[in-house]
């Protein structure tokens, strides 16, 4: 089993920055793509972005492209999401989560292990 821990979330204002951590431990593997996922309260956990095994790959979510960065650091076994340019309505609790093989990055059901969030929220 891999623990999952998210951290760096914080109260920021609009068009501040905050990078997120999230550090893997237990049965880790350099094989697995890591996501990130967050949920706003009263909505469904949506999709944000995803960085294969090997950072060859990068998805990111229309709403969040052009202003946050995904990353990896394997031999830390630590992925990070760089949020610039942050706007309220990018408030919400934040998730990483890891899966293996590839594609569908996006659907959150190929993930197996998730953390338990940190919380972000953007003021106005």
């Amino acid at each position: 089993q891999v623990q999952l821990v998210e951290s760096g979330g914080g109260l920021v204002q609009a068009g501040g920055s905050l990078r997120l951590s999230c550090a893997a431990s237990g049965r880790t593997s350099s094989s697995y793509a890591m996501g990130w996922f967050r949920q706003a309260p009263g909505k469904e956990r949506e999709f944000v972005a995803a960085i294969s095994w090997n950072g060859g790959i990068i998805y990111y979510s229309d709403s969040v492209k052009g202003r946050f960065t995904i990353s990896r650091d394997n031999a830390k076994n630590t992925a990070y999401l760089q949020m610039n340019s942050l706007k309220p309505e990018d408030t919400a609790v934040y998730y990483c989560a890891i899966r293996m093989g590839s594609g569908g990055y996006y659907r959150i059901g190929e993930y197996t292990d998730w953390g338990q969030g940190t919380q972000v929220t953007v003021s106005s």
